[in-house]
């Protein structure tokens, strides 16, 4: 790993990485904002004996879409979340068993790996999933041995966790070693002696630098040569294991590419403008302005409110807070995606 961080500093030396001036203003306190009240309705509604469904029109659940080891795995870190905070408690622990099965039945024993794709007659619909889909399913597991007051979910949540988390090793998709990652920090909360997991995870976190210093340009500071999906959870990834002791070059480059993210992200008026789907985009080419994904969002809010945790500066606060606004009418066409009735 010594190698991959000294290159990391060299890269980022040589390619006179992005002023930071644009983050260094803000000095206050952020200010407490209006939050939409909490509503499970719709994740109910959605929410069926088998698992979370993949798709609904409006609030109508779309049945016949059947459901996806992606979605639940989101749903289970929700819903485990949920009861963490004292949200409906009762109704959070129905729903992450119900997620938490889903993951432990889209589990192949045999082949370590995971099923994503299910038909709505509950037939599986791949032989196995792809490596993000794996990636998510261990952060989501990562998350319910690290955070589920339930030692029934600690434990068939870690059991499953070790047997998947060695094929990572041979995966090649940065963002399925960052959602790793992400599950091994949640792990690694309770079980802090367990030396198999935490040697994975300083793998994990050499790679995503290695993959930076052999990405990134002067005018593209990223790990990949394109913005996709999810991508705020990369620089997420680095900042929330850079925390560790030893780790700082991890975190100092989670804080830099989160940083340019948000910049890049970020329309000329200051509302958050995700990377569209319809294209993505590749370095050099067309930026895709359609077809903008509320993970997206999610992705961006959770990675700036960790960095505001580890370096207190208010500015991540109010990136944070301009990426939810996106749900609510701050966006592109100024329409409101979430509706408080339904």
């Amino acid at each position: 790993m010594k190698s991959h961080l000294q290159s990391f500093e060299t890269t980022w030396l040589e390619r006179a990485v992005m002023p930071a001036q644009p983050f260094a203003g803000s000095v206050s306190e952020p200010l407490p904002c209006e939050l939409p009240e909490i509503n499970l309705e719709h994740l109910s509604r959605m929410t069926d004996t088998t698992g979370i469904l993949q798709h609904a029109t409006l609030s109508v659940p779309n049945f016949s879409e059947g459901y996806r080891t992606d979605d639940n795995a989101r749903a289970f870190v929700l819903a485990v979340s949920l009861e963490e905070m004292d949200e409906e408690p009762a109704r959070a622990r129905t729903l992450a068993a119900t997620y938490a099965k889903f993951l432990l039945r889209a589990f192949n024993p045999k082949t370590k790996r995971f099923h994503n794709q299910m038909s709505a007659e509950g037939h599986w619909l791949d032989k196995q999933g792809p490596e993000d889909s794996h990636g998510r399913a261990l952060w989501a597991l990562g998350t319910g041995v690290g955070r589920s007051p339930h030692h029934s979910f600690q434990s068939l949540c870690g059991q499953v966790f070790a047997q998947a988390l060695p094929m990572v090793a041979d995966f090649t998709s940065p963002r399925a070693w960052a959602f790793a990652l992400l599950g091994i920090h949640e792990y690694l909360r309770i079980l802090t002696g367990d030396r198999v997991v935490a040697q994975m995870r300083d793998t994990l976190t050499s790679r995503l630098l290695e993959q930076f210093t052999n990405s990134a340009y002067s005018d593209w500071h990223w790990f990949e040569n394109a913005l996709t999906h999810d991508n705020a959870k990369l620089a997420h990834a680095l900042i929330v294991n850079g925390k560790m002791p030893g780790h700082k070059t991890a975190l100092d480059c989670g804080l830099h590419t989160l940083e340019w993210l948000v910049e890049m992200q970020t329309a000329e008026d200051g509302h958050f403008r995700p990377i569209g789907t319809n294209g993505f985009y590749q370095r050099g080419g067309p930026r895709a302005k359609y077809e903008q994904m509320p993970t997206e969002a999610q992705a961006m809010v959770s990675a700036c409110i960790e960095a505001y945790r580890v370096t207190s500066k208010p500015v991540w606060y109010e990136r944070a807070q301009q990426a939810f606004d996106w749900f609510v009418g701050a966006n592109d066409p100024g329409l409101e995606l979430y509706s408080a009735s339904t």
